[in-house]
């Protein structure tokens, strides 16, 4: 399944450090996109993962290996770190 990751780059995120989670995500070698508001401001930096549509929230660019990993490699979602809004538990 061809994935891509898109990272919210609007006023609110990249105050949170949006920019530092895309660029994570790029050095990861994982094919990942800016993206305009995602229409969840407070909660970033906003991550989704296309085609399935997970979304993550309050995302650090710490967090980025282990959703590459886990997720994106392996096809299992960082349950903790899911948007309890689109994904709940």
């Amino acid at each position: 399944m061809n994935r891509r990751v898109l990272v919210c780059q609007n006023t609110s995120c990249r105050k949170y450090g949006a920019a530092q989670v895309l660029k994570a995500f790029q050095q990861a070698k994982v094919a990942a996109e800016r993206s305009g508001c995602l229409g969840q401001c407070g909660n970033g930096p906003m991550v989704i993962v296309l085609p399935e549509a997970i979304w993550y929230d309050r995302v650090q660019p710490r967090q980025v290996p282990i959703i590459v990993e886990q997720h994106l490699q392996q096809g299992a979602p960082v349950q903790p770190w899911l948007y309890q809004k689109f994904h709940a538990v």
